[in-house]
């Protein structure tokens, strides 16, 4: 269909806008990043025209396939359904800037509404012309008019026998292992979170500087990303520490000697790790103060790519607001919303690391609490499992040797099981943990565990 062809021309504005869905079209084909911010919104039937709407479903169906899409791919799968001619029109449309697209997006969504509401005009009136109780027939109305109201979502509402049922083929799925929580690797911290970390919850892990956030979240990271896709966002360290400490952990080299390997590196460890790391789904990025806008179309194209089924953020205090003339307060409940709504919308666990406070946790031998998480309250709300972790010897050096490797995983707030401690050991030459072998060590008593390998 040419852009400027009278049956183009005679069609309403407000019904079809062929211009507008021509260069959405242009732009998500010549600007492909641009597809992971719109896709969870705009759908084939937001385009009237039944040429663009078909070049825009190969389009997500070739996004979907991870293979990227180009003009003579779309050119190529779509003969004999649209006019090669049109598919090279649309893509040469408008190729200068993406800029426009969420303008555009918001255009086809609202031309679409109108559609539908001029098609709910009939409807209305062959409802006033029918034989029955008014008081019916404008029952009927209102149902359609609330339909078109919310046409950009289904209905969520389910009755309670309906979601019995739904819980009863749950639980079958549970009962045979084809649904069970992911794994850390940790068996403690499995234990008490029921088998593992689920889909569609925020995970936060604070503590106070140098008490080994980080390195807690790289061990459990590592170790997931051998049965599960892992993205990592360090927006604290660059990709060059990120790589030093996957060295180290996979390795079990020091991290002393892999920053200095003249003073005796042992090269056959380093190589051990580079194949261990074959195996791995470990995905990093180390762009530095996201919002998360940027956090949520990160995810989204990683997930489309490679998949994704757990996202660590390193860490919540260096990610951005949107509005940064806000309060901080505000910016970092709208950033734990934001990550809490991106664990549910794409299915995956998000572990965020947060800082505590100075004050509360200065005390000797005092563990973190829930009171002491920085900046907002919000993180409380939003998380489904928060925990802390202590090491006592760095707040008390004269506890002795029995402590030196010691670290305590407080999970203080678990939604949908028990909170309770765990006890891990920290290897602080590899920056990674292992669980603890034993009892917690006392004052004065006993030796150090040695973990296990």
């Amino acid at each position: 269909m040419k852009f400027d062809s009278p049956e183009v021309l005679a069609t309403p504005h407000q019904f079809c806008n062929a211009h507008i869905e021509a260069s959405a079209l242009s732009i998500l084909i010549n600007f492909p990043a641009a597809f992971d911010d719109v896709s969870d919104r705009l759908r084939p039937e937001h385009f009237a025209n039944d040429a663009h709407r078909a070049i825009y479903a190969e389009l997500c169906r070739q996004m979907a396939a991870g293979k990227g899409c180009d003009l003579m791919s779309l050119v190529g799968a779509l003969d004999g359904v649209v006019e090669s001619v049109d598919v090279l029109q649309v893509g040469g449309y408008n190729d200068h800037s993406a800029r426009g697209i969420a303008r555009h997006v918001q255009t086809l969504i609202d031309t679409f509404k109108a559609r539908q509401l001029h098609g709910l005009s009939y409807t209305m009136s062959e409802l006033a012309f029918e034989v029955g109780p008014v008081q019916d027939r404008i029952d009927r109305a209102q149902a359609e008019v609330a339909k078109l109201d919310d046409v950009e979502q289904s209905d969520d509402w389910v009755d309670a026998h309906t979601a019995a049922i739904k819980h009863l083929d749950l639980l079958e799925q549970r009962q045979d292992g084809n649904l069970k929580g992911m794994a850390t690797g940790l068996h403690d911290l499995d234990e008490i979170l029921d088998g593992g970390i689920c889909r569609g919850n925020l995970v936060v892990i604070g503590a106070r500087p140098a008490m080994g956030k980080t390195a807690l979240a790289m061990t459990v990271g590592l170790r997931m990303a051998q049965d599960y896709s892992i993205g990592f966002l360090s927006m604290e360290m660059p990709h060059s520490d990120v790589r030093d400490r996957q060295a180290a952990i996979l390795s079990r080299a020091s991290i002393g000697m892999i920053k200095r390997p003249h003073k005796g590196l042992e090269y056959d460890r380093i190589v051990d790790g580079v194949e261990k790391a074959k195996t791995l789904r470990w995905n990093v990025s180390d762009k530095s103060g996201l919002n998360i806008l940027q956090v949520r179309s990160k995810a989204r194209a990683l997930k489309r790519r490679h998949g994704l089924d757990v996202l660590v953020v390193d860490y919540i205090g260096l990610m951005s607001g949107l509005d940064s003339k806000q309060p901080r307060a505000y910016q970092i409940e709208e950033i734990s919303r934001g990550l809490k709504g991106l664990a549910k919308d794409l299915d995956i666990a998000v572990i965020c690391l947060a800082q505590v406070n100075r004050g509360g946790v200065e005390r000797v031998g005092q563990v973190p609490g829930l009171q002491d998480l920085r900046d907002s309250g919000a993180i409380e709300q939003d998380a489904d499992v928060v925990a802390f972790i202590h090491r006592p010897i760095e707040a008390q050096p004269e506890l002795g040797e029995n402590f030196r490797n010691y670290a305590l995983l407080r999970v203080a707030k678990n939604r949908q099981g028990r909170t309770g401690d765990v006890n891990l050991f920290y290897h602080g030459q590899f920056t990674s943990f292992e669980s603890w072998a034993g009892a917690a060590p006392q004052k004065g008593v006993g030796q150090p565990s040695k973990g296990f390998e």
